[in-house]
């Protein structure tokens, strides 16, 4: 039975689409089909075990069953780990020593769109992969077999493995907001076991994502954290994505941290454990984080934006840190390797636990940076792709000696001012910009150098 998927929803590092527009049960039950053929292809295991878990979104529990239904089918066992969020289906593949898993969830994108996020127990599923399991269902050429769906409830022994690292000098008060996503239940779970005193907002889980859209990114859904710390009079808030691989945090003051500021936290006590380590940030991070992890030892690596390009760079370093500026944080340093909002929120902890201060204190030796946060241009899905490489060459004709450019990923253009980033959204139809420098004066430099770059291809930078 072949089953072709639109081509739009075959992202770079997950499958992602609009419910009854372009993403059905249809495609879940051909994914289950394909990426268990896929499996036994790659692992010549005609019966492999696979895990499935699903987040709160209303149209996820079907999408989990036909997805099942499909692995089953082709002869797959699988391990039904329900409702919770994208790090609980990681360690349940790591747990259960299964040859895979996929997880349900549009991560954090609005109600009406979901999607699949795709692992092996060694390795993430991303870029051509994804394309390889696409075309599998177009060929039709798919495993046959009965297979088994057992349900188990992970959630206990997945706590139990967060409380492992939890390594606390002092009691703490802490504001926790959940945003209605997939990780509401296992977060009072954890916290129940925590010493200290926590205050949870909106730990319901409810796809309609009632209070605020569960992005952490987004400074205004960070608002109602700020106003329970202060409240509370806690040591810092912690939020989590709508399917818990993402953090986001405020200190004592409701100051927001940005992820690329929080690994200089992390990168402290991780290159005392394994001095001279590589650290990975993608290119969105701000220079400070790369200084200063040379700063402390380590070796700074920039990489591409996205978790699972991440993860398969760790994995070619050996890294024990990686992080985005998204918030999607990797631990492999006493951890597994993938991005856990959950466990970062533990490790967080730690370290403040052992500071004098408050979680200010963490990193108020870091220069003071003049920013934007991330900006998104809305563009054409079909010339999104095309539209950076046109400023990268319009730049290269400049030969501007001030200038120093990288492709990494999209263009970083780094001048004495600072820097200022273009990429290609993966997940959206959107371009991200983002500018940085050391002064307010060499920031408005810089926007009007992007802004006329960006004017040049027929869009407007949104200051």
């Amino acid at each position: 039975m072949s089953y072709t998927f639109n081509p739009t929803i075959l992202r770079e590092y997950d499958i992602r689409g609009q419910i009854d527009k372009n993403l059905s049960e249809d495609d879940a039950y051909a994914l289950g089909r394909a990426f268990a053929t896929f499996v036994i292809n790659e692992t010549g295991n005609a019966t492999p075990t696979l895990c499935v878990g699903y987040d709160g979104r209303l149209s996820s529990p079907g999408l989990a069953a036909a997805l099942q239904n499909g692995m089953k089918d082709s002869g797959a066992n699988v391990t039904a780990v329900g409702l919770g969020p994208t790090p609980m289906l990681y360690f349940s593949v790591k747990h259960l020593n299964a040859d895979g898993g996929i997880m349900v969830t549009g991560s954090h994108n609005p109600p009406d769109y979901n999607g699949f996020k795709m692992t092996l127990n060694k390795s993430p599923v991303f870029g051509e992969t994804i394309q390889k399991i696409g075309k599998i269902s177009a060929g039709g050429d798919l495993a046959e077999g009965t297979g088994s769906v057992t349900e188990q409830d992970i959630k206990d022994a997945y706590v139990d493995r967060l409380m492992q690292d939890l390594d606390l000098s002092r009691d703490m008060r802490v504001a926790w907001d959940a945003g209605n996503g997939a990780a509401g239940e296992v977060l009072k779970m954890l916290t129940d076991k925590m010493p200290g005193e926590h205050f949870l907002l909106f730990e319901d889980i409810d796809g309609n994502f009632p209070n605020h859209h569960p992005d952490p990114t987004v400074d205004e859904n960070l608002v109602d954290l700020q106003k329970l710390v202060s409240e509370k009079n806690c040591d810092l808030g912690i939020a989590f994505d709508g399917d818990g691989d993402r953090i986001g945090v405020v200190d004592e003051n409701g100051t927001v941290l940005r992820c690329d500021i929080l690994m200089t936290i992390y990168a402290r006590e991780v290159l005392k454990n394994a001095p001279g380590a590589a650290i990975i940030g993608d290119v969105k991070c701000s220079q400070v984080m790369f200084d200063e992890i040379n700063n402390m030892g380590g070796n700074a690596v920039m990489w591409k934006t996205g978790h699972s390009l991440i993860k398969d760079k760790m994995r070619e370093l050996q890294a024990p840190l990686a992080g985005e500026l998204s918030g999607h944080i990797f631990f492999a340093d006493k951890y597994y390797g993938y991005d856990d909002a959950l466990y970062c929120g533990v490790r967080l902890l730690n370290e403040l636990s052992k500071a004098n201060g408050g979680l200010s204190s963490l990193t108020s030796h870091l220069p003071v940076l003049f920013n934007t946060p991330e900006m998104r241009i809305e563009v054409d899905e079909e010339e999104k792709f095309d539209l950076v490489p046109r400023v990268f060459e319009n730049l290269k004709k400049q030969a501007n000696d001030n200038a120093a450019l990288d492709d990494i990923d999209g263009v970083r253009v780094s001048t004495p001012d600072g820097w200022w980033l273009l990429r290609p959204s993966n997940t959206q139809n959107v371009l991200v910009a983002r500018i940085e420098a050391s002064s307010a004066e060499g920031l408005e430099r810089l926007k009007q150098m992007a802004g006329d770059e960006v004017k040049n291809i027929g869009y407007t930078l949104p200051f």
